[in-house]
């Protein structure tokens, strides 16, 4: 191939069929062939120049099939991210893939200087969060506080006891000096009065101890919590030092990524973000695979056919992505600023805006005047969707018109088939609702992973959370997640796949599809999980049993609907 500049031809021209006739869709597609033999030369290449998989943290690369203007095909290569970590391969890398949009991060250019800075407050603040003496402090401040907890209960129920005496004490005395007492004489009287004031005096004694020692443990509390205040105010000093330099940073940064698109239009990140009301663009948009891709080509008068990612590498551990598998573009990052960069481009054809259960019927298991269970079919949604309407709701509204309220008591993932349960009224919806509130609610699903698993059975508990760089995939968060659990049980091993039951006992969105997928759970994705694991001709996931009572009669109920995958 007679082109210039990072464009690779390829190794030997596939044998391939026909070129694409649009360009690939890139938040969700299966992989041209063209794309995955551009995709399988850069991975030997990257078996070759970078270090094993194993032994690197996972990143995302992408392969870009172009032509130039002789008609001649070659790909090109980009990573997601602005720099490569490691020194000794960064300029073998440089020399193999596309260059950054913004090329600002060049050594002594001003970017990398205030990077510096930042990284330096980020030191500082990571030195003083972790010292010794903050520590110390903290552990001081605990421990005080129990004591002067211990030190005034233990006083509090001395006078309790004390209080209790005296009151055994002042009933001893009046019954002395009771009219009808043998020893109700003047000097008794006297002595008795005696007493009584000295029990006064006891108790204004003990409230003046009390109020004295709590405030000589407030003294010592205050001592530490204003020294170990001292040394929080520095920290939260420095973080609004760095927030603002990195806002400011980050602004600047934006500015200067200007993408194009085939028809030489212009775009900066923060007016496509704002053009579709998504607020301030996360850090690190422009920096991934696809736009360096796109651009890189777009100045080179290259036209692109078609396009491809995959991950490189050990995953994160919030997130699932396996050691080369093909996965679409993210939403967060790109899902705002590709479209422009497609614009003028023949694209395919958004499978999402399609509707794959159009023509597919929607069983009914069992239906009354309260209450009707389904059996839904993978590719229908369970209630509408931004795109589609099409949905168990809106089928079982117009099935069931004189239905009232809410239908919807709890969802499948469109890709997920198998048993729901819809409430017809508002009684029937808030007592089956409660029902899952109190986990009553019995659900059994089968699914079909990629991959042997070793053991019988088990519990899989990995909270989960929403990634907002990466709609609609979940992760897992330790600090911040829901909680998720699943139990999971082995039913058969056939062809290095697994058949399985999970019994999910929260429903977090994506739960078993997570649970499956992620390296802390089975590690094994459901077969044809598009955004976890392999995308086949179907999600092999099915909710084949529901258990639960009667909203009204509260008669147990238990349905069953067996699928082969």
């Amino acid at each position: 191939m007679n082109t210039p500049n990072l464009v690779i031809p390829f190794a030997d021209l596939p044998d391939l069929a026909a070129l694409p006739s649009k360009f690939t869709y890139p938040f969700c597609y299966q992989p041209d062939p063209w794309a995955k033999k551009a995709a399988t030369e850069l991975q030997q290449w990257l078996s070759i120049h970078a270090a094993p998989p194993e032994q690197t943290e996972g990143k995302m690369y992408g392969v870009l099939v172009v032509k130039n203007q002789h008609g001649e095909l070659g790909y090109l290569c980009a990573y997601s991210g602005a720099t490569i970590s490691s020194p000794k391969i960064k300029e073998t890398f440089n020399q193999h893939f596309v260059p950054n949009i913004f090329e600002g991060f060049a050594d002594n250019s001003d970017f990398t200087i205030h990077q510096t800075i930042i990284n330096e407050l980020n030191h500082e603040i990571e030195m003083l969060t972790t010292c010794a003496t903050l520590a110390t402090l903290t552990q001081q401040l605990a421990a005080i506080k129990q004591q002067a907890e211990s030190a005034i209960s233990a006083q509090q129920q001395k006078m309790v006891e004390a209080k209790k005496q005296r009151k055994v004490t002042r009933t001893h005395i009046a019954e002395k000096l009771s009219p009808w007492s043998e020893q109700h004489t003047p000097e008794a009287f006297t002595q008795a009065k005696h007493v009584s004031i000295a029990l006064s005096r006891e108790s204004v004694e003990h409230k003046k101890e009390l109020k004295a020692l709590k405030a000589q443990w407030q003294h010592r509390i205050t001592e530490v919590n204003d020294t170990l205040n001292e040394k929080l105010l520095i920290i939260e000093q420095l973080k609004k030092r760095r927030k603002k330099l990195s806002n400011k940073l980050q602004k600047q940064l934006f500015q200067q990524y200007q993408l194009h698109n085939i028809n030489g239009e212009k775009k900066g990140v923060l007016e496509l973000f704002a053009a579709q009301n998504q607020g301030k663009p996360p850090a690190g948009t422009g920096d991934c695979a696809a736009p360096k891709l796109l651009q890189y080509a777009f100045k080179q008068q290259l036209v692109p056919v078609c396009f491809t990612e995959f991950w490189w590498g050990k995953s994160h551990p919030a997130e699932i992505r396996k050691h080369g598998h093909f996965y679409p573009a993210c939403q967060g990052k790109c899902g705002p600023i590709l479209p422009h960069m497609l614009q003028g481009m023949e694209v395919d054809i958004n499978p999402l805006l399609s509707n794959p259960a159009e023509k597919l019927p929607l069983e009914i298991v069992y239906h009354d005047q309260h209450i009707v269970v389904v059996n839904k079919p993978a590719g229908l949604l369970s209630v509408p969707g931004k795109n589609i309407q099409d949905s168990v709701e809106t089928r079982i509204k117009a099935k069931f018109p004189y239905a009232q309220g809410k239908l919807i008591v709890h969802r499948l993932d469109m890709a997920t088939s198998g048993l729901l349960v819809l409430a017809l009224n508002e009684r029937a919806h808030k007592s089956i609702q409660q029902q899952f509130i109190e986990k009553t609610v019995k659900k059994r699903y089968i699914a079909l992973v990629d991959g042997v698993i070793a053991q019988e059975s088990g519990n899989i508990d990995l909270p989960l959370i929403l990634d907002i760089n990466d709609r609609p995939r979940q992760k897992v968060c330790w600090q911040y997640g829901k909680v998720a659990k699943t139990k999971w049980h082995v039913l058969e091993r056939l062809n290095n796949k697994t058949l399985i039951q999970l019994y999910p006992i929260t429903g977090r969105t994506h739960q078993l599809r997570v649970h499956c997928a992620h390296p802390d759970g089975l590690n094994t994705p459901i077969t044809g999980d598009g955004l976890y694991g392999t995308l086949a001709n179907r999600l092999h996931l099915h909710a084949e049993t529901l258990s639960f009572n009667h909203p009204i009669t509260k008669e147990p109920l238990s349905f069953q609907r067996r699928v082969n995958f």
